[in-house]
């Protein structure tokens, strides 16, 4: 077939097509901009003007978007909570069907990338100092964690199915809280103890919590 001829008889030149993002990939960068703003500034320097200077955008993209940075804020914390429990529901799909070995992949997968990241720990830090004093932020930090805690005691139930509901409600608070403080330690300051060390730990306390 012959291609299409312009009107000099030389082959027509396609059309320049112009690609608009989707509304969501839009809504993602910004998300995405505004985790890189807390890490960076903390919340005092997170305004409009930062978050789309990151993003690239115009600030009129923002607030047709999210109803002020707030807004944007409560989404950027459910979204990074989000990644966070992808992270783990697929260690501990990769973990197979033992319910110890899953056990142990939710645990240790903390202290692998992409949880185990001194930036996304300056991302929490600024989440955190928001709970007390934001009601909106306080509901997605309890979302958060209390999906985290009800996924660490389906685990734990399954690995050790003597456990009653108050062992078990228990045990998944006594290791979430040691997860917890290992990851802050290694974010801040590596020189301590290694994610090798932590997930050893973890380890020894989940062994010992199935055996209550």
């Amino acid at each position: 077939m012959n291609a299409a001829r312009g009107k000099n008889g030389g082959a027509a030149r396609p059309r320049a097509r112009f690609v608009r993002e989707a509304p969501d990939v839009r809504r993602q960068a910004l998300i995405e901009a505004t985790a890189r703003c807390l890490a960076e500034k903390g919340v005092g320097g997170t305004s409009v003007r930062a978050i789309c200077a990151l993003a690239g955008v115009s600030s009129g993209l923002l607030t047709h978007y999210f109803d002020g940075v707030d807004a944007l804020i409560l989404a950027t914390y459910a979204d990074v909570g989000t990644r966070v429990s992808a992270a783990l529901d697929a260690a501990v799909e990769a973990a197979g069907d033992d319910p110890r070995d899953r056990l142990r992949a939710c645990l240790q997968a903390n202290f692998r990338d992409p949880i185990l990241d001194p930036d996304l720990l300056a991302t929490w830090i600024a989440f955190w100092s928001l709970v007390k004093s934001d009601p909106k932020i306080a509901a997605v930090h309890a979302e958060v964690y209390g999906g985290t805690r009800a996924q660490l005691e389906e685990l734990l139930q399954a690995a050790a199915p003597a456990l009653s509901p108050s062992q078990t409600r228990i045990a998944a608070i006594s290791l979430t809280a040691l997860v917890d403080g290992l990851w802050l330690e290694l974010c801040l300051d590596r020189s301590t103890f290694s994610p090798e060390e932590a997930q050893a730990m973890v380890e020894e306390a989940m062994m010992k919590a199935l055996q209550i």
